[in-house]
């Protein structure tokens, strides 16, 4: 995870994160803006490194956010108290998916530590609208991530898609593996969903699937070795 052991130009979308608030304070979603995710993504890494990483963990998390160390955790239990290194992970989005709604994202790209370790995450966010006119802020509900031997390769662009708006995806129920955590969420409008499944041996399995119209289709499958 970016903590270690979640088509735009990037030039305008430096000015659209440029001083986002902690909470990425924003007005509800009319339609689905993928640059919304991706610029609470750099904002949250903006304030890691200016307040320092758990503290950016910790007032970006929603409620019920998820971390893995490796088994899942409440991130903000795991994070009460949890003291600030000297030097944060840095990271950066390279793709980000939406629901039709525009209210659920997934941001996935690259984190570099200051001891020269690499790595990816993916970051489930959710708009949670924090009064009666729909008005809220962008929280993530899922952080995880891996390290890496290689990089991730980084295009000159962030790469964006939003779910189609035709017709309507249908929740699947799946039966964990046995002694097996898992968790299955979705967008309200069920055209994007996330499952993770987490094995007794801290084996990681994140999935992300996106409404294309006829079928969901898989676009983010990360795979985490058991943990030593």
């Amino acid at each position: 995870m970016k903590a270690g052991p979640a088509l735009l130009f990037v030039a305008a979308l430096g000015g659209c994160a440029a001083g986002p608030s902690p909470e990425f304070r924003n007005f509800a979603p009319k339609i689905a803006n993928p640059s919304a995710i991706v610029a609470a993504e750099i904002g949250f890494n903006q304030l890691a490194q200016e307040k320092g990483q758990w503290t950016a963990f910790r007032q970006t998390a929603a409620k019920d956010a998820v971390m893995f160390v490796p088994q899942p955790v409440s991130a903000l239990e795991y994070l009460k108290g949890k003291t600030d290194s000297a030097k944060s992970v840095k990271w950066q989005p390279y793709k980000a998916f939406m629901s039709c709604d525009g209210k659920t994202g997934v941001t996935t790209g690259a984190w570099q530590k200051s001891d020269g370790s690499i790595g990816y995450f993916t970051t489930i966010w959710q708009f949670v609208e924090t009064n009666a006119a729909g008005d809220g802020a962008w929280k993530w509900v899922l952080n995880h991530g891996d390290t890496l031997t290689a990089p991730r390769v980084s295009e000159e662009m962030i790469a964006t898609k939003v779910a189609s708006c035709k017709g309507s995806a249908a929740a699947s129920l799946v039966a964990p593996p046995e002694g097996a955590a898992m968790q299955t969420g979705y967008a309200r409008d069920q055209s994007l969903s996330y499952n993770w499944v987490v094995q007794p041996n801290g084996a990681r399995t994140v999935k992300v699937t996106l409404w294309n119209g006829t079928v969901s289709e898989t676009v983010i499958s990360d795979q985490v070795a058991a943990q030593k």
